[in-house]
Formats: structure tokens, C-alpha cells, sequence
């Protein structure tokens, strides 16, 4: 009687449990088969689900753990697919059969092919460029927010669709790689005319975000942009999401985020990142100067991840290889890469290396000495913990060239010498050409800041695109884009011209720039189309020299071939002696300009006009 009625418990039970489980959903929704890496870690999430019973019916995969943590409505499902063929595989939980889709990769991870200095990269935010779908009103089942382009902190109605009726225009101006802003979902609502548009604040890792389009558009406008020759790099953030991401509610474990306990105990125990990212590197840290880059929240509205947790950290590098796979994205830009745990970082990218070799990503390092980026780029010397990080963000040069532009250069260290005295310590990267230069960005004041110094914005372009860097640029500066961030971010990420329904002013066409615009634009794309392809650029020799009488000159050199960059970094006239570039010319007597096209006599000495850009190739 005894064990009859204990049977009847253990049936009772059984019972109770499969009506309380609820399969809410699961992360990701589906994988690939044929990986290096044959672990698969499922999310699952639904009402009482970490108890379940768990099992497996497909051949070549395997059950290797089960893992229960802090909130009742997680189940981590370990799963080895080391034998596994495309098709639906069947999980059984509590009773409940599940079909999880495994698929087929459209190619291996080899053949995976990443941005490099033969690249000229565009970034530009989806919510200001263009809007394909005009759609204005509030989307349901989104939490609150308002679409008003007169307001700078506000959502403009840009989207994917808007990016992919203008791919032609990137292939006009002459780049080769597009990077957007954060796509991925960011259901944040708006607060005090504040709200998410720029993309940061993650709510849903695996959904891009429905203001912007779905998973197929972003997937189809990938494909278009291949077809047309450009590649695309997805901006992704694993410091933080946002505190809308269902995570916050319901943290799977009490370890999930970084000092969670102001949100339960007040804001006596807020740990805000001090945004000081020295710490990480220096030898003489303290711990609290170190716990504060890291694990303080970069923002209140950004819960910081931690990576040390290695369930995390397996659902944000799965994700990355999911958005691979699944999209064909080119290559990735990490937001914020050293207020990460380092090592944690460290192992992501050593997994994606190892996946996708020939892939790139780069890391957002911002910091303006030569000295810490070089640090954290892969096998370097300078640190005892490899980041395997291939490219890293050119901080230095972004900083010197916004110094000069407002400088004469002298004998010393002004003007563009601050150029020649950042390049200089490029013997501490290991790998200087896979390292990104840009001279603005989204977080930035635009070059031109509140003015239209066209000879200024001409110089930091010419060596941009002709030094041994991979080159960014930010969208609308070949329009003579400008603002500066003293009042808001927003006013640096204005709207194209053109991009928006009723606008009269259309930047997209010849016909709708102005002259001032159409100059620019003319001109950049000359020095971009010459720039393709040109091995000179991204495989030649650099030689500098010391800014002389004010005048900066950089040399390219690959086989026969020789290009001089010479700018003028005073507000006069300069006679150039040529001797002292002996070395470079040669026996050569005249040059073309790569911009006019017209010839360049390379006598005792050349005339240069003040604040002058001249970009030549010496003749064979």
C-alpha cells in the first residue's frame, strides 16, 4: 500500500509540473550544423521551466548537461552536435515535444571573407539616414516612443528599407564596406524626450528591431549589398543591453549582471563605470579603480553584463556566430570592447578566429595613446593577455588630426607634426594595417564641427584614405555634414539630405546638392575610386617625413610604383625645396595629380597654396 501510494505521489507530481511548464520560447531559434565548435547552449524560457526533464531524439546529438541556475524560468540546455545532420531535431521537455531546427551553412567559416585596408568603411545610423517605409506612427506592441524629427534625442523614422534604396549611392561615392549603428531591437521607451534610436540599449539580441525592418530585410539587404560589391559590419555591444531586455525582470542567475543591487536596494549602491579605461592596462591599478571600468554600468538604463559568468558570456559569442550565419554579415565592430571582461573577450574572439579565420572584427579602444590601442590588438607583445582582436580603433589619430586642423604647423609638435609624432610609435602594433583611422564618428564632434573649412576637412581625407590604416568615414561629411555634441549627440546624427519623405533638399543626386556639396562630394569620391584596388595603398612601403617648413609629406611605395601625400599645414604659401624627398622621387621629373588628373612638375621646388592637399602619383 505503501509504495502504491507513493507511486500515486510521483504520478501527481508529474502531472502538476508538465501543466505548470510553459515553453515561452527559445534562444537561438535555430543552428547550424557543421561548426568547428560542436557545443550548442539552448536558452529556454517559459513559467517553472528549470526543473524540467529534458531529453533528445536525433541522431549525432547528445545531452552533455542540463544547467539550473537562480531564476525558476531558465533552463540552460548543453547540447553536442559534433554528429548531427541538417534537419528538425526533437527536444522533449516534461512530456512536450519541441522541434528545433538544425540547418545547413551556406559555406564554411573559411570562406567567411572580412573587411581589411583595402576597404573604405561608411557608418552610418539606419534611424537618421533614410527612410524606406515612412512609417511615423507608433508601431504596436512596442513600448512607448514618439517619432518627431525635429527632435534631436528622439526617433526619426529612418530604417533598412531607406539603407537599401541607396546602395547605389555607396557604390557612387566610392566605398566598399557599410557600418551601421546598432539594428537589434531596443525597446526602450522614451523618457524626457530621450530614447533608444541610437541602438545601444539591446532588448532582444536575436530580433532586429521592428522600427528598423525584420531579420529578412536586414538579411536581404545584405545580399544586395554583396551583389553590388559592398560588404556590411553589424555593431554589436556585449558590455550592456538595455533595461527593458526581459533579463532584467527575470535575471537567470544573481550573477547575470555586473552589481545589480540598486535595482532591489537604491541608488545607495549604483556603481557607475568611471569611463576611465586605463585601469585595464596599467600595472599599478588598484582594484577600485579596475571594478569601476569594468563592472560599473556605463549608463543607468544600460545594465552591465557580466562575461565572467560563462552562460553569458556562451549566449553573446553564439549570437555573434548566429548573426554570421544566419545574415552574412562581413564583419563585426564591438562597442565599448574594455569595459568587458578582458578575458572573457579573449576567448570570443580567439572561438571567432577560429570559426571564421579570414573574418575581421573590430574594437571600439578609445583611448588616445598609441601605446594602450596597440595593447589590445591580437598577439601583441605589450600585453601578457592575448585579445586575438585583429582591428583596433585608431583613437591617436582621431585626436591629433581634430588638434592640427586648428593649428600652424610649426617645427615641433603642432599642427600636422602631432600626425608624424602619433605615427611614429607604429612599431608597437603588431599588425599596423589592420588597424582603423577615422577622424570622426557617431560619438564625436563632426570634423567640420559648426563651420564648412573645406581645406582643413580635404587634409585629414587625403590622409585618411592614403596612410597604412583601414579608413573610416561618417555618413553625410561628403555632403559637408556638420554640428557638435555641446547641446545633444543628436546634433552630430542629423538626417541625410533626402533621405526623408517631403524633404526638398535631396543630397542622394547631383541634382539636389548644392555646388559647395557637389565639390565635396566630387572630390572625395575621386580620391575614394582611385583608392580601390590600389596596391600601392594597401600593400606599399610608408615612409614620412618630419613636417618641414610646415609641410607634411607622406610617401606609398609598392614595386616601381611611388604616391606622395603633401599637405601644406600652414595659412600661407609655401615654396617646397624637393631635394630633401630625394629619397622618394627619384629620378622622376613630374607627377600626376590624382585629383585633377593634371601634371605635377617635379623640379628644385613646389609651389603649394595655403592649407594645400595634393595627392600624386609619380610617373613611370
Amino acid at each position: 500500500m505503501k509504495k502504491i501510494i507513493i507511486s500515486l505521489a510521483l504520478i501527481l507530481s508529474s502531472m502538476t509540473m508538465q501543466a505548470a511548464t510553459k515553453i515561452d520560447h527559445i534562444e537561438p531559434e535555430n543552428w547550424y550544423v557543421g561548426m568547428k565548435n560542436s557545443s550548442l547552449q539552448l536558452m529556454v524560457y517559459g513559467k517553472n521551466i528549470r526543473d524540467s526533464r529534458v531529453s533528445v531524439d536525433y541522431p549525432g546529438v547528445k545531452i552533455d548537461s542540463l544547467v539550473r541556475l537562480d531564476s525558476p524560468n531558465y533552463l540552460f540546455v548543453y547540447l553536442n552536435l559534433s554528429g548531427a545532420k541538417p534537419g528538425n531535431m526533437v527536444l522533449n521537455i516534461d512530456g512536450k515535444r519541441v522541434n528545433y531546427p538544425l540547418k545547413a551553412r551556406t559555406m564554411s567559416g573559411d570562406k567567411r571573407i572580412g573587411f581589411d585596408n583595402s576597404d573604405v568603411l561608411y557608418m552610418l545610423m539606419p534611424d537618421r539616414f533614410a527612410s524606406g517605409r515612412n512609417i511615423t506612427k507608433p508601431m504596436k506592441g512596442l513600448n512607448p516612443y514618439v517619432v518627431d524629427r525635429s527632435k534631436p534625442s528622439l526617433r526619426h523614422g529612418g530604417d533598412l528599407e531607406g539603407v537599401r534604396q541607396h546602395l547605389d549611392y555607396f557604390n557612387q561615392l566610392g566605398v566598399t564596406a557599410l557600418w551601421f549603428t546598432p539594428v537589434l531591437e531596443n525597446n526602450s521607451p522614451d523618457m524626457n524626450s530621450q530614447s533608444t534610436y541610437h541602438g545601444y540599449a539591446t532588448t532582444n539580441y536575436y530580433r532586429v528591431d521592428p522600427r528598423f525592418g525584420t531579420n529578412e530585410d536586414y538579411a536581404r539587404l545584405v545580399a544586395e549589398a554583396h551583389a553590388k560589391g559592398l560588404k556590411v559590419v553589424m555593431d554589436m555591444i556585449f558590455n550592456h543591453c538595455g533595461y527593458d531586455h526581459p533579463w532584467v525582470k527575470d535575471m537567470p542567475s544573481k550573477d547575470w549582471f555586473n552589481t545589480p543591487e540598486w535595482m532591489k536596494k537604491g541608488d545607495s549602491y549604483y556603481l557607475q563605470t568611471s569611463y576611465k579605461l586605463t585601469p585595464v592596462l596599467d600595472p599599478y591599478a588598484s582594484k577600485v579603480d579596475k571594478r569601476e571600468t569594468v563592472d560599473g554600468w556605463f549608463v543607468r538604463s544600460m545594465p552591465d553584463l557580466n562575461q565572467k559568468n560563462p552562460h553569458v558570456m556562451t549566449y553573446l559569442i553564439q549570437n555573434s556566430e548566429w548573426w554570421i550565419e544566419t545574415v552574412g554579415i562581413d564583419g563585426i565592430r564591438m562597442d565599448t570592447y574594455p569595459y568587458a571582461d578582458r578575458k572573457a573577450m579573449s576567448q570570443w574572439m580567439k572561438i571567432l578566429n577560429e570559426e571564421y579565420p579570414n573574418f575581421n572584427t573590430v574594437g571600439e579602444t578609445w583611448v588616445t595613446e598609441p601605446a594602450y590601442t596597440a595593447a589590445w590588438q591580437k598577439d601583441s607583445k605589450l600585453s601578457k593577455v592575448n585579445s586575438y582582436l585583429k582591428t583596433v580603433m585608431d583613437f591617436s589619430f582621431y585626436d591629433k588630426i581634430n588638434l592640427a586642423k586648428h593649428e600652424e604647423t610649426d617645427a615641433w609638435w603642432k599642427g600636422l607634426n602631432r600626425i608624424y609624432n602619433s605615427l611614429c610609435y607604429d612599431y608597437l602594433y603588431e599588425n599596423p594595417s589592420s588597424v582603423m583611422a577615422f577622424i570622426e564618428n557617431h560619438d564625436t564632434d563632426r570634423f567640420l564641427e559648426n563651420g564648412k573649412d573645406t581645406l582643413a576637412l580635404k587634409q585629414a581625407l587625403a590622409l585618411l584614405l592614403t596612410i597604412n590604416r583601414i579608413p573610416q568615414l561618417y555618413y553625410g561629411t561628403e555632403v559637408l555634414m556638420n554640428g557638435t555634441k555641446e547641446v545633444t549627440d543628436g546634433n552630430v546624427r542629423c538626417d541625410f539630405p533626402g533621405g526623408f519623405a517631403g524633404e526638398k533638399h535631396n543630397a542622394f543626386t547631383a541634382e539636389g546638392r548644392t555646388k559647395a556639396e557637389n565639390s565635396m562630394f566630387n572630390w572625395l569620391s575621386k580620391l575614394l575610386k582611385w583608392r580601390r584596388n590600389n596596391m600601392v595603398i594597401t600593400k606599399g612601403k610608408q615612409i614620412q617625413f618630419i613636417p618641414y617648413k610646415g609641410v607634411y609629406v607622406i610617401a606609398r611605395q609598392w614595386n616601381d610604383q611611388t604616391i606622395l601625400t603633401i599637405l601644406n599645414g600652414t595659412s600661407q604659401p609655401i615654396t617646397l625645396p624637393l631635394d630633401r624627398y630625394a629619397e622618394v622621387i627619384g629620378n622622376h621629373q613630374e607627377a600626376k595629380d590624382v585629383i585633377s588628373g593634371r601634371k605635377v612638375k617635379l623640379g628644385s621646388e613646389l609651389q603649394l597654396k595655403a592649407r594645400d592637399t595634393k595627392v600624386i602619383e609619380l610617373s613611370m
